[in-house]
């Protein structure tokens, strides 16, 4: 248990480290008067049991260095802005710090997953500094807008309800309540810019970008 908790003692600190940064970032802009592009943060930390069940899932030896390697995803933070452009916005500001090193972009608001899905998801490591070394911790960041974030919550907590198999019919309509998610944002993302105006969303161009 004592290996256990100091092997998340580092992902706890990259979450830190990142929380930190987009603080510092909503609290600037909120400050200068451009609006805070950020609505809420969420940081997750994988529960020992979630990390145990991706590494037999993907066929990774239950070794703390394998587990370091392969899984990248134990450290994520979610971040929920207002607008699509907020959601680039965010992720360009934090990913030209010169700390933050952009690992992998998939980007599922441009290429939505096959049940419509849709989330700017970032892979970044972030240097954190122990008493007698200095760590790259892998931090997965996942943009979205409110409506993207109420959707996924929702479409999680009814494939949990209906666990294992989800009728067809259900996922039909979770699709659709995607699409109608996604109008909903281009109208209030129009909307906003017809009464503030602004440069469209800049889209994070470093790192290697795929979707899956």
């Amino acid at each position: 248990m004592s290996d256990l908790n100091h092997f998340l003692m580092v992902y706890r600190f990259g979450l830190a480290e990142i929380n930190t940064k987009l603080d510092i970032l909503a609290e600037e802009l909120a400050h200068h008067g451009t609006g805070n592009p950020i609505e809420h943060i969420r940081p997750r930390l994988k529960t020992p049991a979630s990390i145990s069940a991706k590494a037999r899932r993907i066929g990774c030896p239950l070794t703390y260095t394998d587990l370091r390697q392969r899984i990248r995803d134990i450290a994520g933070m979610r971040v929920v802005c207002g607008f699509v452009s907020d959601v680039y916005t965010v992720a360009e500001m934090l990913t030209r710090q010169p700390d933050v090193q952009l690992v992998l972009t998939k980007d599922y608001i441009q290429n939505p997953k096959p049940n419509g899905y849709r989330s700017l998801h970032l892979l970044v490591e972030i240097p954190v500094f122990m008493s007698d070394r200095m760590v790259s911790v892998p931090v997965e960041v996942q943009l979205r807008t409110v409506a993207m974030d109420f959707w996924a919550s929702l479409e999680h907590k009814i494939y949990y309800k209906h666990s294992p198999q989800v009728p067809a019919r259900l996922r039909d309509e979770l699709t659709a309540a995607a699409n109608d998610a996604a109008r909903l944002d281009e109208r209030m993302e129009l909307l906003h810019r017809e009464i503030h105006g602004g440069p469209p969303p800049v889209r994070p161009s470093a790192g290697h970008s795929s979707a899956r």
